[in-house]
């Protein structure tokens, strides 16, 4: 159960990295225990066994962030995966970075560092994002602020989660990349989506190629559905980027030969709250 220091040529070498009141520490490996809320739920067993093997001929270059707990024991905050490898390399101590983190900001700071080494597939990041916003109460412009992303981005990961669960497998899988997901989320019905990602798949389609079967699909759809010939004015594209502006989220206008309809997207019941604020506003006053 010893505990020492790190050497002083790791700790300069991470010193840009800490924070006021971080410990280096060569902390037990049996006293690590991890983290039921990290955001990183995937770990491919041959990519675990390289970095063992790495970690065998060379140690654990990058410490472990860890949290202390009851008991004398630690928590992982991020770097599961190195801890995995390491148990699996034979080592009985890591090198490890002990900061003291309370529960409240424990789901944020390990989202944050996953997102930094890029370590979470697209359907863990945009879970961890739903988490945030339902547990902390955050906005999504209060998310990105808070992870250093665009707004955007946050809400184009959240829209995956509308996706048929074979699809988001798929996606952690690494069978098909975030831009396949977002040109699925262009088709109108789960069947259609998920017959278009098997075929991604079998026939290996890119990026580009997919984007042009949904648009060929969305045709045949808007034909079926006699939208009118105008659905692509040039006025109605002003429209919908005026309100996306106005709302902060996806507005899309669809017309037809009767009228038409508006879709303003929302992530959650906080979220639309938000919106339904904007649109109340002038309506109250």
């Amino acid at each position: 159960m010893t505990r020492k220091a790190l050497g002083r040529g790791l700790s300069a070498l991470l010193a840009d990295s800490l924070s006021q009141g971080d410990e280096l520490l060569e902390v037990e490996i049996d006293l690590i225990e991890p983290n039921p809320d990290q955001p990183r739920i995937h770990f491919k067993e041959d990519k675990l066994n390289e970095l063992a093997q790495s970690i065998k001929a060379n140690g654990l270059v990058q410490p472990i962030l860890l949290r202390r707990v009851a008991s004398g024991r630690y928590q992982i905050v991020a770097g599961e995966r190195r801890w995995r490898a390491a148990q699996r390399a034979g080592l009985h101590k890591v090198n490890a970075v002990v900061r003291s983190i309370p529960d409240a900001k424990l789901l944020e700071l390990a989202l944050i560092e996953n997102i930094q080494r890029q370590e979470l597939n697209p359907i863990e990041e945009a879970q961890a994002y739903l988490r945030l916003i339902q547990n902390l109460g955050l906005t999504q412009d209060e998310v990105a602020q808070r992870v250093g992303k665009d707004r955007s981005s946050i809400a184009n990961h959240l829209r995956l989660l509308k996706l048929p669960a074979k699809i988001q497998q798929m996606l952690e899988e690494e069978l098909l990349s975030m831009g396949h997901a977002r040109a699925l989320l262009g088709m109108e019905s789960e069947e259609e989506q998920l017959k278009l990602a098997d075929e991604i798949v079998a026939r290996k389609l890119s990026v580009r190629d997919t984007e042009q079967a949904v648009k060929k699909a969305s045709g045949s759809s808007a034909i079926r559905e006699n939208s009118t010939p105008n659905q692509n004015d040039a006025n109605i594209r002003a429209a919908e980027l005026k309100m996306k502006r106005h709302l902060g989220t996806q507005v899309r206008i669809h017309l037809s030969q009767n009228g038409g309809k508006i879709e303003v997207d929302f992530s959650s019941m906080t979220e639309l709250d938000r919106i339904y604020t904007i649109i109340m506003r002038k309506s109250d006053a």
